[in-house]
């Protein structure tokens, strides 16, 4: 069996290019996701020195001593704004918790939709001022870029090229800064202890900012774990559970984990920024007709993203 390609695309060549090359695009981002269900992405208009911005900020703020960043943590929100610490979440189906802390950012609307209400206020890191500010940059920036891929899938699933625009306009997306802190003590922890277990997202797609250490892998059609090594600049693109839902698994939401180093480097922090790409809570995820026929019967009940995200949050134990 040939060993899985992980494709990398140029975005500028459909946000810049000819229909022709945009077509191109669309029918390699949706083999991929057929495929593997991962593709890296360059060209997104993102500079090296934002993204080292990020990530100094991003190194900052998880820096901060462990009483300032418990301000900033807000049980009653479900982890879905601020800090979050060690302990709080746990891949579906797993006993252990992953070995994380994280900081999330939510959706600014500014245009006057209702929508506003849904949704909590952001925390303002006081002590990293320029946190703000960059996180929110980058924010905007992966929702644009979201929106292009957004298009393009619809292209390729023979909707019209709008089909997600409104659905993903202030929608409920969450920019999450992680820190998979040092394993200090590795005979002390749980033998089931990893950095983050075997799960799949549960949005839209998910567009994923570099890292700073390799520890990503993927599960392959072949039921092996494929290592992704993208460049610092690159941006690594899955499909979440929500797409899947939408195309009755024509686009799969693939089972992805973060190990643990090798022993060596055990003692070392690994920092990463995903971008999780979520539509607005009353996005409608019942299977397109399209998807469904004699040979893929109808594999999900209907829900709106809001009631699934809700299902989700519990399931990975988030909400209670």
């Amino acid at each position: 069996m040939s060993t899985p390609y992980i494709p990398c695309l140029d975005l500028g060549s459909y946000i810049n290019g000819t229909e022709e090359e945009r077509k191109k695009f669309s029918d390699e981002l949706g083999r991929a996701f057929n495929d593997s269900g991962f593709v890296t992405i360059t060209n997104h208009g993102l500079s090296q020195e934002l993204i080292d911005k990020l990530y100094d900020n991003i190194k900052a703020a998880f820096q901060l001593p462990v009483e300032t960043k418990r301000k900033y943590e807000k049980p009653e929100l479900a982890g879905q704004r601020g800090y979050t610490s060690a302990g709080k979440e746990t891949a579906k189906g797993a006993k252990t918790p992953d070995l994380k802390e994280f900081w999330q950012i939510g959706q600014e609307v500014t245009d006057g939709d209702s929508v506003k209400e849904e949704y909590p206020d952001n925390e303002v890191l006081e002590e990293l001022p320029e946190f703000n500010k960059v996180t929110s940059d980058i924010y905007k920036k992966l929702q644009e870029n979201g929106t292009h891929l957004l298009r393009a899938i619809a292209t390729y699933l023979e909707l019209p090229v709008d089909y997600f625009d409104k659905h993903v306009h202030n929608g409920n997306s969450i920019l999450r800064g992680i820190h998979y802190f040092p394993i200090e003590n590795p005979e002390l922890i749980p033998d089931d202890a990893v950095r983050a277990g075997a799960h799949e997202d549960i949005n839209l797609i998910t567009l994923l900012i570099g890292a700073s250490a390799d520890g990503l892998e993927v599960l392959t059609r072949s039921n092996e774990w494929l290592p992704i090594k993208a460049h610092h600049t690159d941006i690594v693109v899955n499909v979440g559970d929500m797409l899947q839902r939408l195309t009755n698994n024509k686009l799969k939401s693939t089972t992805h984990r973060v190990v643990n180093p090798p022993r060596e480097l055990m003692k070392t922090s690994r920092f990463s920024v995903p971008f999780f790409l979520h539509p607005r809570s009353d996005m409608d995820l019942t299977s397109l007709p399209s998807t469904i026929d004699a040979e893929h019967p109808k594999a999900y009940s209907d829900m709106t993203a809001g009631e699934y995200l809700d299902e989700r949050l519990r399931e990975i134990g988030l909400k209670k």
